[in-house]
């Protein structure tokens, strides 16, 4: 009787055993699950914070990462209260990767600290989890952060200029040195942001409103964000497109707004002298010279002469009046590299098309060769088609690429020269580029001296400058978003050793749906071709432009 009960009694223990492990089970699952919806909640605020046309105020965000804390406590709730539930890893790893997310986007140090304590918590309670694998990604990228964050110097916005075009009113802002920016078109009202990265404005623009007195451009506030950023907001009116890019030697960020027909009219009335001819007015009226009859002793022609380099000076190739004739035109990647893909379309046939169409444009031009380091769909190793240009004595080096992000709204056009990457941008753009060197780590000294030593980096840069001008007025023609993202720097493996001015263009976004439609049009290639052919002409003139005559009295 006695074991009869005591049989009785272990069943009913171990029946309310199992049934306690079910509703403890059942526990961590409802508790988890419900901080999985409240972490959705935030991280659409999260996502919807980083965007320039909902930035939050001070206050929003400190309200928002007051609540993306608690959501990271009650994941650790979960994990405490359930320690040998299968739930607690998955919530100890939710709760690092969203505190290490909330740090990437607002740079606060305690969430830093408090994604390392879970990830190192999660690796030492859970060594067998599955997720234990992914921790040193996230890691060594916090460690990433804060090294950079070290690293970067805080750039300074010095003034503001306003300069009154044919076409457009040209707004300047000068800085101290290069800062990564980023534009953003709003409406209702309609404006232009312009936010630059660890950017600082000297005290007289600190929070200063400045006022224009006409134009499409009303007034600029200058405001400061709490990551470090300098926000400069346009107030418009009558502005049509606008295009915003960088120049260098200073640096600067140039926008150009454009006026409507009706703001044009409007400010040439208002003004006591008329505005200069636009660029339609001169295009369809030709400049006329008035024949001279030579004099004794008068000059004639004149002789072409070099214009200054885009620094203000003139390089040794300007001092000896060197021109181009030799161009070498290298279509990216090839072969078992296709570059960027998708639906479809490579990068590789895409840029070898256009390198192809450039190659007969610029056949027609008198005096000019072309060289291309690929006809077909072949591989060639990146080292090999600078020392072609070397070899085959060329005066330029266009490489012609076509670019892809994450972010399928990334669009527009930038050019490149060989330097040290300024921002995380380019950064990730040259490892794209860059993985299909044959160089080792061997070679990293050699290679950060050629960078260095780069003495073509004035003519490469005014080279750029051309081309990426041209690409703007080119296919806006036909493509109003185009956007112009400027001249940058990266140390392209492809620019490496050139002994001529060299650039790396990035024509277009795969990754964008509008911009890989338009690649898909044979009528666009050609477009491409044709800006390209415009801007290596441009540079060509500008080594050697023959001055107008002067008077012989």
């Amino acid at each position: 009787m006695r074991s009869s009960a005591r049989a009785l009694l272990a069943v009913f223990a171990l029946a309310a055993g199992v049934s306690c492990a079910v509703l403890a089970a059942q526990g961590a699952e409802t508790l988890y699950t419900d901080r999985l919806a409240q972490e959705t909640a935030l991280r659409g605020e999260l996502d919807a914070a980083s965007h320039p046309r909902t930035q939050p105020s001070d206050e929003a965000v400190a309200d928002l990462l007051r609540r993306v804390r608690a959501a990271v406590a009650s994941y650790e709730d979960v994990a405490r209260q359930f320690p040998r539930s299968g739930y607690s890893d998955n919530a100890l790893w939710q709760a690092a990767t969203l505190s290490a997310d909330a740090f990437w986007q607002f740079g606060d140090t305690r969430d830093r600290a408090t994604a390392t304590r879970l990830f190192t918590r999660l690796r030492a309670e859970y060594p067998t989890s599955s997720l234990v694998p992914r921790i040193a990604g996230h890691t060594s990228r916090l460690l990433g952060v804060v090294e950079r964050a070290d690293a970067v110097a805080t750039a300074t916005l010095k003034a503001i200029r306003r300069d009154v075009l044919p076409d457009a009113l040209r707004i300047t802002l000068e800085l101290e040195h290069e800062a990564v920016f980023s534009e953003e078109r709003l409406e209702a009202p309609t404006r232009v942001s312009v936010d630059l990265r660890d950017t600082q404005a000297v005290e007289a623009l600190k929070d200063a409103t400045i006022t224009f007195p006409d134009d499409v451009v009303r007034q600029a506030h200058v405001g400061r964000r709490p990551d470090n950023r300098t926000r400069v907001v346009f107030d418009l009116q009558g502005a049509a497109r606008y295009s915003v890019y960088s120049l260098y030697n200073p640096y600067r960020v140039v926008i150009d707004f454009e006026r409507t027909a009706e703001a044009a009219t409007l400010l040439a009335a208002t003004r006591a002298v008329p505005l200069p001819p636009t660029s339609a007015q001169r295009a369809r009226t030709p400049p006329v010279v008035p024949a001279t009859p030579a004099r004794k002793g008068a000059p004639g022609a004149l002789p072409s002469t070099a214009t200054a380099n885009g620094a203000g000076g003139f390089s040794l190739s300007r001092q000896l009046g060197l021109g181009v004739s030799r161009v070498v035109i290298d279509p990216g990647h090839g072969g078992r590299d296709p570059g960027a893909q998708i639906e479809g379309l490579d990068e590789a046939q895409v840029v070898l098309d256009i390198a192809l169409e450039l190659e007969r444009l610029l056949a027609a031009e008198p005096n000019v060769e072309v060289v291309l380091t690929r006809r077909t769909n072949t591989y060639v190793a990146l080292e090999e088609r600078t020392a072609l240009a070397n070899t085959s004595g060329a005066d330029l080096f266009l490489s012609i690429h076509v670019n892809a992000s994450a972010n399928p709204s990334a669009r527009g056009f930038e050019t490149y020269v060989l330097n040290f990457a300024s921002n995380p941008e380019a950064e990730a753009l040259a490892a794209r580029e860059n993985a299909g060197s044959a160089r080792t780590m061997s070679s990293l000294p050699e290679i950060v001296k050629a960078i260095a030593l780069n003495n073509k980096i004035d003519e490469s840069r005014d080279f750029a400058s051309l081309v990426q001008k041209s690409l703007y007025e080119r296919l806006r023609r036909t493509d109003p978003s185009a956007r112009n993202l400027g001249v940058k720097q990266a140390p392209f493996m492809v620019l490496i050793g050139a002994t001529m001015p060299s650039v790396l263009v990035e024509v277009s976004f795969l990754t964008n749906r509008s911009e890989a439609t338009l690649l898909r049009s044979e009528r666009h290639r050609r477009q491409v071709a044709e800006a390209l052919l415009a801007g290596i002409m441009s540079y060509q003139r500008s080594l050697k432009k023959t001055p107008a005559l002067r008077s012989a009295f």
